[in-house]
């Protein structure tokens, strides 16, 4: 049974329709992939954060794309929060932003 992407809201959604070419690609392969096989693909395109959150990482000519997620019930992944990265290290209000979503996500 194949899974199902959504995405927390049209912001989230927006953001990634926004990517550099070289990066949107990479992301939408990662996402077919993920439809297609589950959301656990392995290092480096797929890596769990810890308490039920997960990260997507892709890459392209124009720098490094990140997206949170997280897994709902019946093989459904929601991306609770996207960005490019900027730096070597993801930012500590990147991981919160997502950390929130995903706690009202479990409500």
């Amino acid at each position: 049974m194949a899974w199902t992407l959504s995405y927390y809201s049209p912001k989230v959604a927006a953001t990634v329709e926004v990517w550099p070419l070289g990066i949107a690609t990479s992301y939408k392969r990662t996402l077919e992939a993920m439809a297609e096989h589950g959301p656990d693909l392995g290092m480096p395109r797929t890596r769990a954060m810890g308490a039920g959150l997960f990260e997507i990482r892709v890459k392209g000519s124009e720098g490094i794309g990140r997206a949170f997620f997280c897994t709902v019930i019946g093989q459904h992944i929601v991306i609770l929060h996207a960005f490019v990265k900027k730096t070597e290290k993801t930012p500590v209000r990147e991981l919160e932003m997502a950390r929130a979503r995903l706690k009202e996500m479990k409500k």
